[in-house]
């Protein structure tokens, strides 16, 4: 009998002693393009298994981050706009101490690929473009917000152009791309590896919205220490060119702490 035992026990599969850990991250669009050239490397050296899907930042609809979170939606990271996240910190959805600043984006122009890029940099040649535009995309989500709210008001022109908000940002380009839109107005960082578009400049200083782009350890989860690793490597000095390449700043080289 003892002899029986031991060969069953001999035929066992040697499993770790733990489990590698396994992180979801819900992440926006600002700060995509970065995080898919980065995720391969965090995954290969940290050993840590990563399954992403993405929302809006801010906005209305089912598909917001903050929606999928408060249907229950698995998630570990969040990773999105400084202002959306804030929105998630007053909900308590977020582990306190956590949020770390990423990156920061201006806002540009994107024009459908091969079609002249227009002037938008000063004030006066960006309302013109709007005006001749038959219809202007941007976001539903923190920049379209503003410019539907903020900028188009300020510069008289809310009831004077057909601007229209698409869920996500590359709804807004995807709309330009196939001509049902003349222009979008959005981050850099949405435009610059988007398909079909190209990026036409930066709006001027004048009327620039420069967006931070956070992530954060989402309250409760049960993957603190792996969720943290993840934040922490995508805040280094060695995620700095991929961000730079999305059209982005990185604020690791200036800290990236967390916000008290």
């Amino acid at each position: 009998m003892k002899t029986f035992s031991f060969l069953i026990f001999a035929t066992l599969p040697l499993w770790p002693a733990a489990a590698a850990a396994q992180l979801n991250v819900l992440i926006s669009g600002g700060f995509s393009s970065a995080y898919k050239q980065l995720l391969p490397e965090f995954e290969r050296t940290s050993g840590i298994k990563v399954t992403t899907g993405s929302g809006a930042s801010q906005g209305t609809g089912p598909q917001t981050i903050a929606a999928q979170l408060a249907r229950g939606v698995p998630a570990d990271v969040v990773i999105l706009s400084r202002e959306g996240l804030s929105e998630l910190i007053a909900a308590n959805r977020i582990a306190a101490g956590t949020d770390v600043d990423l990156a920061r984006v201006p806002l540009g122009v994107a024009v459908r690929s091969g079609s002249p890029k227009p002037d938008v940099s000063t004030v006066e040649a960006f309302k013109q473009v709007l005006l001749k535009a038959k219809t202007v995309a941007v976001p539903g989500s923190t920049s379209g917000i503003w410019l539907m709210t903020e900028l188009f008001p300020r510069l008289g022109l809310a009831e004077k152009i057909n601007a229209k908000a698409t869920a996500r940002g590359k709804d807004a380009t995807g709309m330009v791309a196939a001509g049902g839109a003349d222009l979008a107005v959005m981050p850099v960082s949405e435009i610059v590896h988007a398909p079909g578009v190209d990026f036409a400049g930066n709006l001027a200083p004048e009327i620039q919205f420069v967006q931070t782009f956070s992530a954060a350890v989402v309250a409760g989860s049960g993957e603190i220490e792996a969720s943290k690793r993840l934040i922490e490597f995508l805040a280094s000095a060695r995620a700095s060119e991929a961000i730079k390449k999305s059209g982005m700043e990185p604020i690791a080289g200036v800290g990236g702490k967390p916000t008290p």
